[in-house]
Order: C-alpha cells, then structure tokens, then sequence
C-alpha cells in the first residue's frame, strides 16, 4: 500500500544572509492537508522557513522538498511548476493598488501561463476567469467589490482579496506570512478562520506564521516554536503549555495577547 509523500519536507534545513544564520538544521515534516502556525519572535527565521518551503529560496545546507520533490534538484521549468501549486499570501499583500479587485485576482495564473496571456487575462478577462475570479471573491467574503480599484479596499478586503489571488491559481498548498499583521484582532480572527476554512474545504496544506499566539493557540491544531533560527518545539497545539511559549519569547518577556 503507497502512501501520499509528505506535502512539505525539512531535512536538515541551514540558510544564511552573509554571515547571519536563518535557518540552522531544521527539521520538519507536514501531510498533506495539515493546518499549521509558525510561531516565535521577530527574527526567529520564520519568514525564510516559509521561502523555503515556497521554493522561493533554497538552502545553503540540507534539503527542502515539496510532494515529494527536492526542489533543489527542479529544472527551472519543473521548479516553476511546482511553486505554482504553492499559495503565498503576503503580510503586504503585494497586490497592484491601481488594478481592480478581479484583476489582482485572475494574477494568480502569472505562474501557470505565460507573461503575455497572464497579461491580457488581467487586462480584458475570459468570462471564464472572470467568473472563477467572482466565485472565488464571493468565497472571501467580498463578491460586491470585485471591480473596484484594489487601493480603495480595507487592509482585510485587501487580504481576502490577496487570499482569493492565491486560491486562483488551484493551490496544493497555502503559506502565509504573518498574514493578518496589519489588521485588528476582530478582523484577524475573521481572516484566519477563512484561510483554515477554505483549506479544509479544498483539502489544501496551511502554513501561516503568526504573531498573535491566542489566535495560533485558538485557531491552528499544530504549532511549530522558532527561536534564532532553531525549531524549539513542534507538537499539537494542546501540548504547547504556557512555560514553552514565555520560553521562546523570553527576551521580548511573557508571549504576546491578542494584539501581538
């Protein structure tokens, strides 16, 4: 009997910025549709491990490996297509203010198709994509703002709009980089359930880092701990006691409330 090969696979994971260490060693191991929060201070290398596994950044030492596939080891071509099927939802966004909601949307496909027939979509849509951008928007939460200029959104309208961009491209996986940063705690709560929501639906893999441990603690099955580029812990969220997070956060004293 085969089984599924791991969504995302950490071997002895090491990256470095000139002589700064991000990653030292880490090891880590997520199924197939698992719903996972990054946890720990500013600069505890959550944001490379996300790269990583994105395929956006490949390590210095070890080995990151997405279904199965050293993506180290991909042709430009195979990696391309591989980091399509990856969701990334920014703490920025990093959506184009002056385009209007459907066609931050429909971007989604930059990954899938070439330049030019990505950029025509975005510029005069299929009925096609227009409708899977209506769909996917009316699935955040937003379908009524789907011809408005993106920089005339609330930051959570902008996220669910970056959400839905992410969800365009028919994902295998979603990563999350501090996600709901820059919006309220009533309003990141919201967001998040979303994200796990829609996960659960589509069978997806979630990965979010997260700086408000009472949402990771409420929301997300499974923690992972990072602390100067080190995996502290790893264990499901009912295991993770309050003297393992207020070590992690010691320099920064007890681990942040509800507003980070």
């Amino acid at each position: 009997m085969s089984t599924s090969p791991p969504a995302f696979a950490l071997r002895g994971a090491s990256v470095s910025y000139d002589e700064s260490h991000a990653l030292i060693g880490v090891d880590l191991e997520i199924a197939p549709g698992e719903i996972v929060a990054l946890v720990g201070p500013s600069g505890a290398g959550k944001t490379t491990l996300l790269r990583l596994m994105a395929g956006s950044l490949l390590a210095d030492e070890g080995t990151a490996s997405f279904s199965g596939k050293d993506l180290a080891q991909l042709a430009p071509t195979a990696l391309r297509a591989a980091r399509s099927r990856i969701g990334f939802v920014h703490q920025d966004h990093s959506l184009v203010p002056i385009f209007r909601a459907h066609q931050n949307v429909i971007a989604g496909a930059l990954g899938q198709r070439s330049f030019w027939s990505a950029a025509r979509s975005m510029i005069r849509p299929t009925t096609e994509d227009l409708d899977r951008a209506h769909r996917l928007l009316e699935r955040v939460g937003i379908p009524e703002k789907l011809c408005l200029r993106t920089d005339s959104l609330s930051g959570g309208q902008q996220q669910r709009v970056a959400i839905a961009r992410a969800l365009f491209q028919a994902p295998l996986a979603l990563l999350a980089d501090e996600p709901v940063a820059s919006v309220d705690p009533t309003r990141a709560r919201a967001v998040l359930a979303l994200m796990k929501d829609v996960a659960k639906e589509r069978g997806l893999t979630l990965v979010a880092s997260l700086h408000d441990i009472q949402l990771a603690r409420e929301l997300f099955p499974r923690l992972v701990g990072l602390r100067d580029g080190r995996l502290v812990f790893d264990a499901p969220t009912a295991q993770v006691h309050d003297d393992a997070l207020d070590a992690l956060y010691r320099i920064e004293g007890p681990a942040p409330q509800a507003d980070g």
